[in-house]
């Protein structure tokens, strides 16, 4: 988790606000838009050609061209945070 101040800004129903056609997964310990962009690029760098979409207000990341969660999370977890399981797609 990056050392940017915590923002107490209350999470949304994440299941929601899922992207269709994603991997869908919250992260609770997503505190900031440093930690998106942090989440995003351990993403995208480690599995080329896929896009992510981190949201920190409310903690849903979303991963389109990669369905492989274990990969992802071994990856996000890496980057210091905790993802949880993967959520269903709507």
């Amino acid at each position: 988790m990056c050392s940017c101040e915590q923002h107490s800004r209350a999470a949304t129903d994440s299941a929601a606000n899922t992207a269709p056609g994603a991997l869908n997964f919250t992260v609770e310990d997503m505190t900031c838009g440093h930690c998106a962009g942090t989440i995003k690029s351990a993403i995208e760098s480690a599995l080329p050609g896929t896009t992510v979409d981190a949201d920190p207000a409310s903690k849903l990341v979303s991963v389109k061209g990669s369905g492989d969660y274990a990969a992802i999370k071994s990856i996000v977890s890496g980057a210091g945070y905790t993802p949880s399981a993967a959520l269903a797609s709507a």
